[in-house]
């Protein structure tokens, strides 16, 4: 299970690419990952542009210009692959296809963004950007360990009435997000 400094190194590492820039094609080439694709996804991100990336727990969420965002779960095996980057000075021409690339982003800049999961224990969701912390895998995270809204009573008040192990305390995702076994 990729950790919150993995997934923020893969949002950063998507962000010079992706934010800005317009999905000129999206290729969905299965029905579902961990759970289904929603509907006409492939559809509903072509076209749009990637107005920011952010990262919330272990998600990565690209704000969209149509008013959705795509929330984006690595999973235990689940990667993104960028090839054709105009920016860096040592792009990768695009590979072939591989099997296991279930979702290929083709951007108007030239580069394409492949999500591979051999295992699909990844996923991918869209939802309404005005309404993104109510999804249901967002919606009873705690606060970013690394945000300005965590400090020292946060956890003492995620800790009171609690008869738990300390780490199991900490692994609890409603308590704080994002942390893992690290």
């Amino acid at each position: 299970m990729p950790e919150l400094p993995e997934v923020e190194t893969v949002r950063r590492g998507l962000a010079p690419v992706m934010e800005g820039a317009a999905i000129a094609r999206a290729d969905v080439n299965r029905p579902d990952l961990r759970w289904p694709f929603p509907p006409d996804m492939a559809a509903r991100l072509t076209g749009q542009r990637v107005e920011r990336l952010r990262r919330r727990s272990k998600y990565i969420l690209a704000d969209l210009s149509g008013g959705e965002t795509l929330l984006v779960h690595l999973g235990m095996s689940g990667r993104m692959m960028v090839s054709g980057d105009p920016l860096g000075r040592f792009a990768h021409n695009h590979p072939a296809p591989e099997k296991h690339d279930h979702v290929v982003l083709h951007m108007d800049n030239g580069a394409r963004i492949t999500f591979n999961d051999p295992r699909r224990f990844g996923a991918m969701d869209l939802m309404p950007t005005a309404r993104a912390e109510e999804h249901k895998l967002l919606a009873g995270l705690g606060p970013e360990p690394l945000g300005n809204a965590f400090d020292e009573t946060v956890l003492i008040d995620g800790f009171r009435g609690r008869n738990t192990p300390v780490k199991a305390a900490l692994l609890d995702q409603r308590i704080l997000a994002g942390l893992g076994n690290i």
